[in-house]
This record gives C-alpha cells, sequence and structure tokens, in this order.
C-alpha cells in the first residue's frame, strides 16, 4: 500500500509534520478508511504504540484485519520517513502461524505473538522526526476534508453502517434478500424490518446507497471493466447498470470514470 491508495485520508498522513502527526490522524479519521477497526496512539516510557482494535461487530472471515492494518501502517510509515524506518517491534494478539517468514520479511523488527494488544511500537524519538513529504497547508487542507467527511459517517447510524457494509459485500453474488442481510447481522427478519421502520429506512433504499458508493469506488479506484463494475456491484449485465448509473449521476459510467 502507498499514501495515495487512501485518497485525502492519504495525502493527510503523509504531509503531517511527523509519524506522530500521522499516527494521529489515523486514530482520528480512520473510519473514513474502515469501519471494521478502530484506532489509538498511546505512549509508555520510551515508546509509542499505534494499535489497531477490532470493532465492535467483528465479522466472520476478517480475523486477519489487525494484521492487514499493521501491514499497512508500516508500509505507509516507511514511505514517509527520511530514514530505513524500523519499529522497535510488533505486537499481535493471535497466535504464531505455523510459517511466519512473510512477517519477519515484511516488518524487519522482533514479532511478538500472543501480545496483549495489535500495535507497531516505535521509539519517541522515531515518532517525533520529520516527515520527509510534510506540509503544513496541505496538512490543514486534508484534515478540514477529512473532518467533513467524519461528519457525514458519524451522521450515519450505526444500523444502517452495518447493512451498508453487508449488502456490499454480498453484491457480487447479487443483491442479498432482507432476510440474508438480517442473519448476517445476528437479527431474525422480523426485527431488522422493526428496527429500520423505527429509523425511517427503507431497504431498497440501502441497496442502492450500497450499489452508487461501491460502484463510485470501484470506478474511481480499478480499472476494472465496466462489465465487471456491473458484475460487483449486483447487475445482471452492463445496460442495466449504466442505466441505474445515469439515474443516479446523470452522466454514463465512462464519464464519470473519467472526470474521476
Amino acid at each position: 500500500m502507498r499514501c495515495d491508495d487512501y485518497g485525502a485520508f492519504g495525502l493527510a498522513f503523509k504531509s503531517a509534520p511527523n509519524l506522530l502527526g500521522s499516527y494521529a490522524r489515523v486514530e482520528r479519521f480512520g473510519k473514513v478508511v474502515t469501519s471494521i477497526a478502530n484506532f489509538r496512539v498511546e505512549g509508555s516510557g520510551n515508546s509509542v504504540f499505534m494499535e489497531v482494535i477490532q470493532g465492535q461487530h467483528p465479522r466472520l472471515g476478517l480475523k486477519m484485519t489487525n494484521a492487514l492494518a499493521l501491514a499497512a501502517a508500516m508500509s505507509l510509515s516507511r514511505e514517509v520517513s527520511d530514514n530505513d524506518f524500523s519499529p522497535i517491534a510488533v505486537h499481535f494478539m493471535g497466535d504464531r502461524p505455523q510459517d511466519d517468514d512473510m512477517y519477519h520479511a515484511h516488518f524487519r523488527c522482533p514479532i511478538h505473538f500472543n501480545a496483549d494488544r495489535d500495535a507497531l511500537e516505535i521509539t519517541t524519538t522515531q515518532a517525533r522526526q520529520a516527515n520527509r513529504l510534510s506540509d503544513d497547508g496541505m496538512s490543514r487542507f486534508f484534515e478540514e476534508h477529512l473532518d467533513n467527511q467524519l461528519r457525514q459517517i458519524n451522521a450515519t447510524s450505526d444500523l444502517e453502517r452495518r447493512i451498508l457494509d453487508q449488502i456490499g459485500e454480498a453484491l457480487s453474488e447479487g443483491v442479498p434478500t432482507l432476510a440474508e442481510v438480517a442473519g448476517g447481522i445476528g437479527m431474525s427478519s422480523r426485527t431488522l424490518q422493526r428496527r429500520l421502520s423505527v429509523e425511517g429506512l427503507a431497504y431498497k433504499d440501502l441497496v442502492t446507497d450500497a450499489r452508487k458508493s461501491l460502484s463510485e469506488q470501484l470506478l474511481r479506484r480499478t480499472d476494472y471493466a465496466l462489465a465487471e463494475v456491473a458484475f460487483l456491484t449486483g447487475f445482471s449485465d452492463q445496460s442495466t447498470f449504466t442505466r441505474a448509473f445515469k439515474r443516479w449521476h446523470g452522466l454514463t459510467p465512462a464519464h464519470y470514470r473519467r472526470g474521476a
């Protein structure tokens, strides 16, 4: 992973004055990137820990989320550091895998499994060394941009986020039924329908929102053919997807991609 792969969040990370500032942005704006994990920066003695915390509703099949988040944090830290960045240690709460060679190849530091946290540990000196790409003006600009995004996310209810995540994960196999989504978040269909009614939400509108969001991300961030984007967002063919997308945005997916 590179900073640019994360859009405005990545630009805020690399334009921060130092790694401590970069990690503080991870803690503050992590929800902009992922609804699965949260982050915490903590000082202890001469160490700073960049810790990833599992979200409230961990989903089956995503047990490696924390390890992947730390691997990405390691890559981004190396990218912005003005020297050959190497942490004091990396800590994982999980068991040591049978083959941990790839862990050592990527992190290049002592790795502690069965630890009390999932975290990168660096020295306070490393944390306060200037990033080679720091820029105060850019940093302020992207912080304001991310603050706006965070306000929009916080305005969305927890239930709505969970449903949108479930729908988004299932779309490549077709639009999931309300019953399937209810089972995925541990509710009965009747309970979910009642909760949606209380919050003034309609399931079909959430399906549309999930399709719109996923299609926009795929068009902006990948070079998948339009037929593949249609398939991944739950449409049976490209022409049906194109008509829906034009109804949402007033332009075709191809024009949207060129503008993005």
